[in-house]
């Protein structure tokens, strides 16, 4: 005996010809890895995204997709500032703690190091990160797209980014483009 119950499948997944298109097609898109955090004291926040993009210009600005009812977005409109952190291919404990998915005994922040920032917490051992001020939040399907002014940067060598795919955390294959 094996101890494998459901060899092969996930006994909740629904049947693919009933999934839903546009999330299998999302799936198919590599996204970046990131964890972003908001607040400080005892009202802080955090949460893994992987819909992120980044604006060039004047101002340059972050835009995210988060849940409405996360306690991400319920402390950023207090805050009004977050912090984005890139996530290398192996921090792939943060990604699954602030995304709900590994626990987490006293909040994702008890087991983490971090700082407090006027922006939010900083996890000390995540180098690239972006300090961004709310712009705005807008209702995007079952989502908000949060944009963000970027006021600072921070940047470190990265690798080997943590990469989502087709429902799993991966790393890319090959060299990297190394700057």
């Amino acid at each position: 005996m094996t101890g494998i119950i459901h060899e092969g499948e996930h006994p909740f997944e629904e049947p693919e010809e009933r999934r839903d298109p546009i999330r299998r097609f999302r799936g198919r898109l590599a996204e970046p890895v990131c964890v972003v955090t908001a607040g400080i004291d005892d009202d802080r926040a955090g949460l893994t995204v992987g819909s992120l993009v980044v604006s060039e210009g004047e101002p340059a600005r972050v835009h995210l997709l988060v849940g409405p009812l996360s306690d991400f977005y319920e402390v950023l409109g207090r805050s009004g500032r977050f912090v984005v952190h890139v996530l290398d291919a192996s921090r792939t404990d943060l990604a699954e703690l602030f995304a709900g998915r590994r626990p987490g005994p006293g909040g994702p922040f008890a087991s983490v190091a971090f700082e407090d920032s006027p922006w939010g917490p900083v996890l000390t051992e995540v180098a690239n990160r972006a300090y961004c001020s709310y712009y705005e939040g807008t209702e995007q399907g079952w989502s908000v797209l949060v944009t963000g002014d970027v006021d600072r940067v921070e940047l470190a060598d990265l690798d080997d980014p943590l990469v989502h795919f087709r429902g799993r955390y991966r790393r890319l294959l090959g060299d990297a483009d190394r700057r």
